[in-house]
C-alpha cells in the first residue's frame, strides 16, 4: 500500500503525522509524495480556526471522490466524529487521545506485508512532551481536543532523541500545546528536560516550542539557564494575545501585560540576541477600539522578531463563543492589517541591523528553486542561494534582508 501524509496546523500534529508515518512504514507500506500513486491518505487536522477546517473538509471530499481510503486523525476527529463518520463513512478515523488504539486499528486494516520501510534518514525529529494543557483559555477548542495536561516521561523522551540522532537527526523540535507547562502534573519539568536533551552526546540543535506566560513564570530562572546551552536556539514563542489586562483576563488567561513585559525584559537582559516570537488575537468579543491600541502600544513596546496576527474565529463549544460584543468581521481584518503592517515594519528593521554580520548557521531546509534556508543559534533564517547540502553547518555572512528573514553568503575558508 502506498500513502501521502497531510498534516495542518501546529509542529505537535507534525510530529504526530510523523509517527504514525513510521508505523505504517514498519508495516511494509510505503510513504509516497505524489497523490496520484497514493492508495490510502492520512490527514492531520486542525481546528483553531473555521477557514482551516472548511479548507480541510474540501481537500477530504476532493481526495475521497479520487477513490483515496481517508485515514482522518488530529483535533477535528477529537471534537466532530460523528460529523466525519456521517459524511466519510469508509474512512478510518481517530481522535488525538486513541494513536495507541489506532494503531492496533491500522494494522487489523492494513496487515503487515513484509519487510519493514525506513521512512528514510530524517535531518529533524519533531518531539511531543506532553498531551492537552492546564489552561482555560475561552477561545480555544484545542483544549477540547487534546484534554489536561498529561506529561510524558522524560526517559523515554531522551531515548527517543538518541534514537532520531543515531539515526542521522540534527534538530530537534521540542512540542506540545504549552511547552512550560511540561512536569506539572508530576516532577521534572521544562528545564530538567532541556538538560537531560542536551547532555546526550551529538552535534545538533534544539528548538523549544510554544509556551504560555503564567506557566513560564515559575521556570523563568531555569529557561535562561537552559537557552544558555550552545545546543538550545535562542528562539522564544510566548503568546501574549492582547495588549489589554481586560481582554486578556476575558481570554481567560492568567497574566497582565506588564507582567508579560517584564518576563520580556528579563529575558533579554541576560540573552540580549533572543529572537521572541508572540501571537496577537484581534476581534475578541468586547475589544473595543481602546483595546486594540493598547496591543499596537505593547508591540511597539516589545518589538517582537515575529508577531503571528489572528483574527477572533466562534468555535462552538468555547466559552468565547457565546459571549456578548461579537466584533464585526470587518472591523476585526482592519485591525489584523494594522497589526501585520506593524509587524512587518518592526521586523524589516531588525533584520536591517543583521546586515553585515557573520552567522554560523544550520542549513535545514530546501528553500524556492536553487536555494537552501539556514538557522542562526537564534533560530533567524537565513536564504543562501544554491543548492547547499542539508544539515551542514557553514558560517555565512549577511548580505541583505527582507521583513521575514536574512540573505546570506558562505564565508570561504570558513565553513565548519
Amino acid at each position: 500500500m502506498k500513502f501521502i501524509v497531510e498534516t495542518y496546523g501546529c509542529t505537535m500534529n507534525q510530529g504526530e503525522s510523523a509517527e504514525l508515518a513510521a508505523y505504517l512504514g514498519s508495516l511494509g507500506h510505503r510513504q509516497v509524495f505524489d497523490e496520484n500513486e497514493a492508495d490510502v491518505a492520512l490527514i492531520n487536522t486542525c481546528v483553531v480556526i473555521e477557514p482551516t477546517e472548511r479548507k480541510i473538509l474540501r481537500r477530504l471530499r476532493y481526495l475521497r471522490d479520487q477513490g483515496k481510503k481517508l485515514l482522518i486523525v488530529g483535533c477535528m476527529a477529537s471534537v466532530g466524529p460523528e460529523r466525519l463518520r456521517e459524511e466519510f463513512p469508509e474512512a478510518l478515523i481517530s481522535g488525538t487521545s486513541d494513536y495507541p488504539r489506532f494503531l492496533k486499528v491500522l494494522e487489523e486494516e492494513f496487515h503487515s506485508c513484509g519487510q519493514a520501510i525506513e521512512i528514510g534518514e530524517q535531518g529533524q525529529l519533531v518531539l511531543p512532551i506532553a498531551q492537552g494543557c492546564n489552561g482555560s483559555c475561552s477561545y480555544c477548542i484545542t483544549k477540547l481536543a487534546r484534554g489536561d495536561l498529561v506529561s510524558y516521561p522524560l526517559k523515554g523522551l531522551v531515548r527517543r532523541v538518541e534514537q532520531a540522532l543515531g539515526q542521522g537527526a540534527k534538530e530537534i523540535l521540542v512540542t506540545s500545546q504549552d511547552t512550560a507547562a511540561y512536569g506539572m502534573d508530576g516532577n521534572d519539568r521544562l528545564p530538567d528536560l532541556l538538560r537531560a536533551i542536551c547532555d546526550v552526546p551529538g552535534d545538533f540543535r534544539v528548538r523549544v516550542g510554544m509556551m504560555n506566560p503564567d506557566n513560564l513564570a515559575e521556570i523563568l530562572d531555569g529557561m535562561v539557564e537552559a537557552y544558555r546551552h550552545p545546543k538550545v536556539y535562542r528562539f522564544l514563542h510566548l503568546p501574549v494575545q492582547s495588549g489589554s489586562d481586560r481582554v486578556i483576563r476575558e481570554m481567560g488567561r492568567a497574566y497582565r501585560s506588564e507582567e508579560y513585559l517584564e518576563m520580556v525584559r528579563r529575558l533579554r537582559s541576560s540573552l540580549p540576541e533572543l529572537t521572541l516570537s508572540t501571537d496577537v488575537i484581534t476581534g475578541f468579543p468586547g475589544e473595543t477600539e481602546e483595546d486594540h491600541h493598547r496591543t499596537v502600544e505593547l508591540m511597539e513596546q516589545l518589538r517582537p522578531n515575529i508577531i503571528n496576527v489572528t483574527r477572533f474565529s466562534r468555535r462552538q463549544g468555547t466559552v468565547a463563543d457565546g459571549m456578548k460584543g461579537q466584533v464585526p468581521g470587518w472591523v476585526s481584518k482592519e485591525r489584523s492589517r494594522e497589526l501585520t503592517r506593524l509587524r512587518f515594519r518592526i521586523s524589516s528593521e531588525i533584520n536591517a541591523s543583521k546586515v553585515g554580520r557573520v552567522y554560523s548557521v544550520l542549513i535545514d531546509e530546501k528553500g524556492k528553486g536553487s536555494s537552501v534556508m539556514a538557522r542562526t543559534d537564534d533560530y533567524l533564517p537565513v536564504v543562501i542561494k544554491g543548492d547547499h547540502e542539508l544539515w551542514r553547518r557553514v558560517n555565512v555572512k549577511i548580505t541583505g534582508h527582507a521583513s521575514t528573514h536574512l540573505y546570506g553568503v558562505i564565508v570561504p575558508g570558513m565553513e565548519n
